[in-house]
């Protein structure tokens, strides 16, 4: 084909699709966080409804268009050839880091990534052309680009994260002290002005608000800004009696009702104001090409004045986006990685924290706790006293077994997420700024959680050193935005034959990031975190174990096998790939140790005496751990530190011990694994033997110093194997001897 800008043309709307797919998966988080960490709907009913939102969104998104054609760059000041690279470099780039956010499952910004990406690539082709120019000078770079809007956007978009967090712990706050924590018991009018108040916002910000810039506002735009301030009015005293109704008559939850329409909203305020995110560049793309085309001048001589033209999207392109985006919500996993994370953040109660604490978050923390003190030093006693009763949480008596069923928080913060989220949101698209979705709904959920005291002393620290990770990610989105897409463009320009070995990067990429993302969901499912529903008796606490202890062997066999024949090859690399695994099974371990509170928490009552033996158990299997730990990072740092192999007949030896112990071990696996615990004895007998044939190596080496030994780092490295080596075996003696006598007694029982 002689023209390869319908080749790019093509290759960008693929791109798009894929776009849309990486987008969407990140951008979930933003409408579905609250109905789903509520647990106020079912989630495929929130699904469908959210699904309605992000179609009737993407009719309506029209007006956000221009930001991709004239917001970033000045169109005016570039030709075709410029503005095709600046899109492929745009596209490109987007996809690959959103990919990796949400294979991390971090919440990002789309609006932050695509900005800053026009941004990146406008900026390097425009400094090419002013050096390539004998009239300019860099000071030119300004006539370029449009600095006055990105400023303002980029700005708008920093204040939205105070403004956003600000609003909703205001607004949470006054909420609580209405409402409390038992809503269900508040009057009728209560419920009928909470009602009438967010419903009135959902619909005039997202039906009259969001209607703004698309072709059905002009009809109705003198009717509505003659008769804005009846039309509110009418609203609220509609919504309130229908409230009222709703409450009284039919004796169902307003609050409810506002979840659903809420989440109906913020789909349709994220497709409204996120699309131009996904294919506002490939459509400015075919923009450019028409314009081209039409004109007949030479791609290197045509300037794309006609992109600051307003252009009306064509329906089609929107319904078709709308479709892909609807299918990525009902199959996207990674779209459930990216929620988990903002529910987590968010949740009411104690749990599995999937950040750790740093110092800046701690420093956080006690200063907000010397601020509090400082509050409550000047409040008076009774008016705390009054506060606090508004936020006392019930204490629901549910059977042991729904302990964990409860939801991360309750409808009236979920409902307070989502009617500002969606009126923040939705005030920005009317203004035509590409507000960040992900920014607002997550600070507007993470103010309401601190508002709605969710994060306490057992929490706060983990909390928020979750907030400050995600903070970190969207700064550091725009900065890999503006330089990845800078280096994109660069290659383009030089040839535009870099574009199919980039778009072949951005296909192998994506495959690998996807293939690891199964595997760590899988590896997920697998392990257990005690957050469970069903009750532990004590045949669970056997089935709980020896999955765990079965596991830890096959893996730990592995591992001390991996060493030996590392160290006996010197092999470096194969030495420090190791230690990431041997450090991956301790802080898995760690993990089950941090969870043994909801572990004993979900005994029942029978088999609490079972606590001590799972203690006990994690016990054991945290000190083999810690052998395998020890031997992996000495033999590593011997190696590292260019010391001597060691000698032959120390080699031989560990491997010898390394036989015998892969032997046992495997006996262990599958003893656990089949729950045939009647041949531990065997087990043990032959692991006395082991424990002799280490210390018959130890004095095998003392016996070499004697006589012809002649490294004391070898000496050393070896009688540390050794020594861990028999502490290893201890342990899993330990564990094995622990273990028959539990099931010996609980043979007992049974009989």
């Amino acid at each position: 084909m002689s023209d390869p800008y319908i080749l790019m043309l093509v290759a960008l709307g693929v791109l798009a699709i894929v776009d849309l797919m990486v987008g969407v998966s990140n951008d979930a988080v933003n409408f579905l966080n609250s109905a789903i960490g509520s647990k106020a709907i079912p989630v495929k009913t929130i699904m469908i409804i959210a699904s309605i939102g992000v179609f009737v969104g993407a009719v309506t998104s029209s007006g956000m268009m221009e930001v991709a054609r004239k917001g970033i760059f000045n169109p005016d000041m570039f030709v075709f050839q410029d503005v095709m690279m600046i899109f492929m470099a745009v596209m490109i780039t987007d996809i690959l880091l959103l990919d990796v956010f949400n294979s991390l499952g971090m919440p990002t910004s789309t609006t932050v990534s695509v900005i800053f990406e026009l941004l990146g690539a406008a900026f390097v082709i425009a400094i090419i052309k002013i050096t390539k120019s004998e009239s300019e000078n860099l000071s030119a770079i300004w006539n370029y680009i449009n600095y006055e809007t990105a400023t303002e956007i980029i700005v708008g978009i920093l204040l939205s994260v105070v403004v956003a967090f600000t609003v909703g712990a205001i607004v949470q706050y006054f909420s609580r002290l209405i409402y409390t924590f038992n809503f269900e018991t508040r009057p009728a009018y209560i419920h009928s002005l909470f009602g009438g108040i967010a419903i009135t916002a959902i619909t005039y910000f997202i039906v009259i608000k969001g209607l703004q810039g698309t072709e059905f506002y002009s009809t109705i735009k003198g009717f509505l800004s003659e008769n804005n301030k009846v039309i509110i009015l009418g609203n609220f005293i509609f919504w309130t009696l229908f409230s009222y109704f709703f409450v009284s008559v039919l004796k169902k939850n307003i609050l409810v009702l506002i979840i659903g329409v809420g989440t109906f909203s913020l789909a349709m305020a994220f497709s409204g104001n996120d699309l131009v995110n996904f294919i506002g560049v490939p459509i400015a793309a075919l923009n450019s090409y028409e314009a081209w085309q039409v004109s007949g001048v030479s791609p290197d001589v045509f300037y794309m004045s006609s992109l600051a033209e307003e252009v009306p999207s064509n329906l089609w392109f929107l319904l078709l986006a709308g479709t892909i985006m609807v299918i990525t919500l009902w199959t996207s996993s990674k779209a459930k990685s990216v929620i988990e994370t903002g529910v987590n953040l968010s949740r009411q109660g104690e749990g599995h924290e999937k950040f750790q604490p740093n110092n800046l978050s701690r420093v956080v923390v006690r200063f907000s706790m010397y601020i509090n003190s400082g509050i409550n030093y000047v409040i008076p006693l009774k008016t705390q006293e009054y506060i606090n009763s508004k936020f006392e949480k019930p204490v629901i008596k549910l059977p042991k077994d729904k302990t964990y069923e409860m939801p991360a928080f309750d409808l009236v913060r979920a409902a307070v997420n989502l009617v500002m989220a969606s009126a923040l949101i939705s005030i920005a698209t009317s203004m035509k700024l590409p507000l960040s979705t992900t920014y607002v709904t997550f600070m507007v959920a993470m103010g309401s959680s601190l508002a709605d005291r969710a994060w306490g002393r057992e929490s706060a620290v983990y909390r928020v050193a979750g907030v400050l990770n995600v903070i970190g990610g969207w700064f550091l989105t725009a900065l890999i935005a503006f330089v990845a897409a800078s280096i994109v463009a660069y290659f383009i320009q030089l040839n535009i034959a870099f574009i199919p070995v980039l778009l072949i990067i951005v296909i192998i990429l994506l495959a690998k990031n996807t293939i690891a993302h199964r595997k760590k969901s899988k590896e997920i499912q697998r392990r257990t975190y005690i957050e469970r529903s069903e009750l532990i008796t004590i045949n669970g606490v056997i089935e709980e174990s020896s999955d765990h202890i079965s596991e830890v062997a096959i893996r730990v066999n592995k591992l001390y096998t991996n060493v030996v024949d590392d160290l006996a090859n010197h092999d470096l690399k194969k030495l420090k790939k190791t230690d990431k695994f041997v450090s991956k099974l301790n802080d898995e371990i760690d993990e089950l140790k941090d969870n043994v509170f909801y572990f004993i928490k979900s005994l029942d009552e029978t088999s609490v005496q079972a606590s001590k033996f799972y203690i006990m158990v994690l016990g054991y299997l945290q000190d083999a751990a810690q052998s395998i730990s020890y031997i992996s990072r000495a033999s590593f740092k011997h190696v590292n530190n260019n010391h001597k192999n060691l000698k032959r007949g120390q080699i031989k030896d560990l491997k010898e011990i390394n036989n015998q112990l892969t032997s046992i071990l495997g006996k262990v696996s599958t003893v656990f694994k089949k729950r045939d615990f009647d041949n531990l004895h065997e087990i043990i007998k032959e692991k006395n033997q082991l424990l002799l044939d280490v210390s018959a190596s130890v004095e095998k080496q003392v016996a070499r110093i004697r006589t012809d030994e002649t490294s004391p780092k070898n000496t050393t490295l070896y009688f540390s194997i050794l020594l861990e080596t028999k502490d290893l075996i201890k342990a899993l003696m330990s564990l094995l001897e622990t273990y028959e006598e539990f099931h010996l007694s609980a043979k007992k029982i049974k009989k």
